[in-house]
């Protein structure tokens, strides 16, 4: 292939990246912005929230279900999967992790490994570090089938 037609395609390609952008999306690309802040700088300070993923007596579960943060402030979530199945943490409006949900219900096995989302296996861990720039109430949920129906859903109140 000659060079220009190299050069071409990569600047194509390099164009469609934003497009296919969006945490929570089903795309799985990563925005700047989005409506309940964006992506944080692991190498900043923030402010550390513990939530446990879990299951039992029936329900599922993410321990605590609220959070609460100032506008502005980076949170880094420990996640700990204390459970004896797999759990994920997704970070989105409600209405999007529900219209996300239904895309779950047809592929199941879809991994989350995104700023605004991960995917853990039981007794794993891991971190989301997240920049909460805009206030309101946004949501969090385990997609994975059957998940949020058992319980596993919580709320962020960004003041």
């Amino acid at each position: 292939m000659k060079k220009s037609a190299l050069v071409a395609l990569a600047v194509f390609a390099l164009g469609l990246y934003p497009a296919m952008a969006g945490p929570g999306q089903a795309g799985h690309g990563h925005a700047e912005e989005t409506a309940y802040g964006k992506p944080g700088d692991p190498k900043k300070p923030a402010r550390i929230v513990n939530i446990r993923m879990g299951e039992g007596d029936g329900k599922m579960f993410f321990s605590p279900p609220i959070v609460e943060i100032k506008r502005g402030e980076q949170v880094r979530f420990k996640l700990l999967n204390g459970g004896e199945l797999d759990h994920e943490l997704v970070i989105a409006t409600l209405e999007e992790n529900l219209k996300h949900a239904i895309e779950m219900q047809k592929n199941p096995d879809m991994e989350h490994d995104d700023p605004n989302a991960k995917r853990l296996a039981p007794k794993k861990t891991g971190d989301i570090v997240w920049h909460f720039t805009k206030a309101g109430e946004f949501d969090f949920s385990c997609l994975i089938p059957g998940h949020r129906e058992a319980g596993m859903t919580g709320k962020i109140i960004v003041k």
